[in-house]
Parts: structure tokens; C-alpha cells; sequence
């Protein structure tokens, strides 16, 4: 009796169906400590409820308000509804990854960092999705600003 939950849990998780993956290229916000535009890219792949995602992103220098350089790169876990409802399929993520920050000819740093976050998925036409996406990031080491809060918008293809 008490294997039967966890050998169906496992059947679940390990049943054959196809893998899905996608790619989402995105541009958006940067909040700390002032607005800065960002960009990037990530591609992930899903089991079920279940992805990792990789995601390469850059925040732009503002010199007037002392705003440095950011360029993140992550490797996330994250968690998702199996199906989207009415077109729209949220998800939580995690990761961490490294981080450079820099300003202006000053010597960049280079340390460890973490993201949590969340979105949503929303179908269009096909296989294209509209992404928004929530993070926040904490840095290690000795960055300008410790905490850098994100959200994007990315253009999101499934395949």
C-alpha cells in the first residue's frame, strides 16, 4: 500500500513523452537603483512541471546616476502549470549563476549571484508565446547595488 503513491509519482515523472523546449529573447527593466534598460536571452527545457532554462542578460550603465554595467548569466530550475489555462501558463523559478558588473574604465567585479522569480507564458499564434517575466537579484561579493529587481517582456518560441 504505501509504495503505490510514490511508484505513480515516479511513473509520472519518467513516463516517456517528448520533451519541450524553448527560446525567448527579451527586453525590459532594470530597478535598482534607478530604471535601466535590459536584454537577453534564455532557453529551457521542460518536463511535465518540471524545466531548467539558461539565460544570459545585460543592464545598461547609467553614469549620471552612478548605475553600473550588469551582465548575468543563470542556470534555473523552475516549476509550471502541465497545461496552460486559457492560453497562459505560469511558473516560479530559482537559479543562480555568475555575475560582472561594471563601471565606466573601473576595474569589473565578478562574483556569485541568485534569482528567484516568476511569469507567465501566453500563447499567440503557434508556436509563439508573449513572456513576462519577474526576478529578483541577489548579489555576493561587493557589488554597487546587492539587490536588482528585473522584469522583461521576450517574444517566446516553442519548439
Amino acid at each position: 500500500m504505501r509504495l503505490r503513491l510514490p511508484a505513480c509519482l515516479l511513473f509520472l515523472l519518467t513516463s516517456a513523452s517528448p520533451a519541450l523546449a524553448d527560446a525567448t529573447a527579451f527586453i525590459g527593466s532594470a530597478t535598482s537603483p534607478v530604471n535601466r534598460q535590459t536584454k537577453g536571452i534564455a532557453v529551457g527545457m521542460s518536463l511535465l512541471v518540471l524545466g531548467f532554462e539558461f539565460e544570459y542578460a545585460t543592464i545598461a550603465e547609467d553614469p549620471v546616476e552612478a548605475a553600473p554595467a550588469l551582465r548575468t548569466g543563470m542556470a534555473n530550475v523552475f516549476v509550471q502549470t502541465p497545461l496552460a489555462v486559457a492560453g497562459i501558463r505560469p511558473y516560479a523559478t530559482t537559479g543562480l549563476g555568475f555575475y560582472r558588473e561594471q563601471m565606466g574604465d573601473a576595474d569589473p567585479a565578478t562574483n556569485l549571484g541568485f534569482n528567484t522569480g516568476a511569469g507567465v507564458k501566453v500563447s499567440l499564434v503557434g508556436p509563439l508565446r508573449a513572456r513576462f517575466d519577474y526576478r529578483v537579484f541577489k548579489l555576493r561579493g561587493e557589488p554597487a547595488h546587492s539587490v536588482v529587481h528585473r522584469f522583461y517582456i521576450g517574444a517566446n518560441l516553442a519548439f
